[in-house]
């Protein structure tokens, strides 16, 4: 069961759509700024800013078949609302059509690539989130990543963006060989690149994207849970998105808190969304 509203432009039926959004209005493992569980209302919001024509792809949204489904009723059980949130993952992806979650806390992007199985993996996120346990949690937000890897099984992954994490992450990472790639190292290599290595490593043309949005600098996106200095900018996401989406099969934006500033990460993470639906339907013209 789902409540509405919905995001701007996503005029078609569930039927007809190729791009299926849904919410996922969950925060019960945040433990710095809780509030991401009202970013999916605060994105779809933020979304009627723009206008539907995207010149870079030829694209105009309102030609583009996708459609929103509105927020799923999540519980207050990190659990089971996973276990929710991978079933419609997986009746998406059943039906054919590429499924775009709106966080809700980072936590939500296990049940998503869950749902998959055998697909490469790319997060962009400042933290590790490689942590065994965090408050108690197996299934919390510094958890996500090593969930992915080691309950999943997913071999293909990569995290980028990265500058913070406990000792304990950075020496699982090393004696795992988990390939991450820091900001400082974006920086240093150019976003370009470090993207092509990134494909070059994951040799699928299968490739799941999360974003948490603390990966960029909180001078451009201030409203995270756990905002992080020294990140990368707009422009970097914007670039990966282009670059990747030709493979990408499933796609989330995460861990926006909208009290935190005065609309501007909503409006920038809307605008993502919005330039992964058009870059993909642009590699396919």
């Amino acid at each position: 069961m789902f409540i509405k509203p919905t995001f701007a432009d996503a005029e078609a039926g569930y039927e007809d759509a190729e791009f299926v959004i849904f919410g996922a209005p969950f925060d019960g493992t945040s433990c710095f700024r809780s509030g991401s569980r009202r970013a999916p209302s605060a994105i779809r919001n933020a979304s009627y800013n723009f206008e539907s024509y995207n010149p870079k792809h030829d694209i105009d949204l309102c030609d583009v078949p996708f459609c929103d489904l509105g927020d799923a009723e999540v519980s207050v059980s990190v659990d089971e609302t996973l276990v929710a949130v991978q079933s419609e993952v997986k009746r998406i992806i059943d039906d054919g059509k590429t499924p775009l979650m709106i966080g809700g806390e980072h936590s939500l992007t296990y049940a998503c690539v869950k749902a998959f199985g055998d697909v490469g993996v790319i997060i962009l996120d400042a933290h590790l989130d490689l942590r065994d346990e965090y408050a108690g949690s197996r299934q919390g937000h510094a958890c996500v990543s090593r969930r992915i890897i080691e309950t999943v099984g997913v071999e293909n992954y990569v995290s980028l963006g990265v500058r913070s994490g406990a000792r304990e992450e950075y020496d699982f990472a090393r004696q795992n060989g988990v390939r991450f790639y820091s900001a400082e190292q974006v920086q240093s290599k150019g976003i370009v690149n470090v993207v092509q290595d990134i494909i070059k490593y994951l040799s699928t043309g299968k490739i799941y994207l999360s974003i948490d949005m603390d990966v960029i600098d909180p001078g451009y996106a201030p409203a995270v849970g756990t905002p992080e200095p020294f990140g990368l900018i707009p422009a970097d996401i914007e670039c990966i998105i282009q670059t990747l989406a030709p493979h990408i099969v499933g796609f989330d934006l995460v861990e926006i808190s909208p009290d935190y500033d005065h609309g501007q990460t909503s409006l920038l993470g809307a605008k993502l969304i919005r330039e992964f639906i058009a870059a993909k339907k642009g590699a396919g013209k």
